[in-house]
């Protein structure tokens, strides 16, 4: 079996990487993580990003099976609905959805929500193997930045969504609801007992301080040794205090409140209201005048 295609595309409004994966010897492939357009200023919406994705996929003669999703992201809306319409490929996230639908529901008066996952195509559980052409892909549940995270090892190489960073900028922040530092701890010495080599793809990466450019593949060795927050030596409850004190000054994400309640959805937008529109909300806090 050939090693898979790996195309990687960045989007520097939301420093997220979508991936193209495609099988060298069928051109079956699968779509990671993909990024919608989205001008939180003025509400406008484009397939721009999308679009380039498929372009790729197109120009190598690939056809999309999967739009894999590692989690609800926090930080841009998914564009899997526009790529399931254009190539037929299924949705794919982990069996924990429903631990994050059943949280943020209620946040979003989201009555339309199934709260069991089924506006995805398949919920993929821990150790569950799904194929494209002659891949495999190995879903690995990854809990800890959300309960319903999951990476993706295909061959020599996993995807592990918002778990490792670049090794000069750590690891994801676990104060989101249902977020827990010591799971994610055990999540990520998973990917660290696979073979030295293995190929580790970040799903974001935001430059840490002193480096001049983005990047976002690594490997389990140099993750081990170099990972700021995760190195080899470095125990349970280290990580822990780590964590949690570095979470509490942590600002939320721009776009989490519009993010969530789609990307809970599958992507798709809420219901059409009475004027023919869809529209997001904004759940206020602190101190309404009245």
């Amino acid at each position: 079996m050939s090693d898979p295609r790996i195309t990687a595309f960045f989007d520097e409004a939301t420093f997220t990487i979508t991936y193209l994966v495609v099988d060298p010897e069928t051109s079956r492939a699968v779509i990671i993580d993909p990024v919608l357009d989205y001008d939180h200023r003025g509400g406008s919406l484009s397939t721009r990003s999308a679009q380039t994705v498929l372009d790729a996929a197109a120009g190598q003669g690939a056809k999309i099976d999967y739009i894999l999703e590692t989690h609800v992201h926090a930080d841009h809306l998914s564009s899997a609905p526009f790529l399931k319409a254009q190539t037929g490929a299924q949705i794919v996230i982990g069996s924990g959805i429903d631990k994050v639908q059943r949280t943020f529901a209620p946040v979003f008066h989201a009555d339309d929500l199934s709260l069991n996952g089924a506006e995805f195509d398949i919920l993929a559980a821990d150790g569950q193997v799904l194929r494209f052409g002659n891949q495999q892909i190995e879903v690995i549940h990854m809990p800890g930045h959300t309960p319903a995270c999951v990476a993706y090892h295909i061959g020599a190489n996993v995807f592990v969504g918002d778990t490792l960073f670049m090794p000069d900028y750590g690891t994801a922040r676990c104060d989101f609801p249902g977020g827990d530092s010591a799971a994610l701890y055990r999540s990520i010495h998973k990917i660290f007992a696979l073979p030295s080599e293995t190929k580790l793809w970040m799903c974001h990466d935001y430059k840490a301080p002193g480096r001049d450019h983005y990047a976002w593949e690594s490997d389990v060795a140099t993750q081990r040794e170099q990972n700021v927050h995760i190195h080899d030596g470095v125990t349970e409850a280290d990580f822990v205090a780590m964590r949690q004190a570095r979470d509490k000054g942590l600002a939320p994400p721009v776009l989490l409140l519009p993010s969530v309640q789609v990307n809970m959805r599958a992507g798709y937008f809420p219901p059409v209201e009475a004027d023919g529109k869809r529209y997001l909300k904004i759940p206020l806090s602190g101190t309404i005048p009245s």
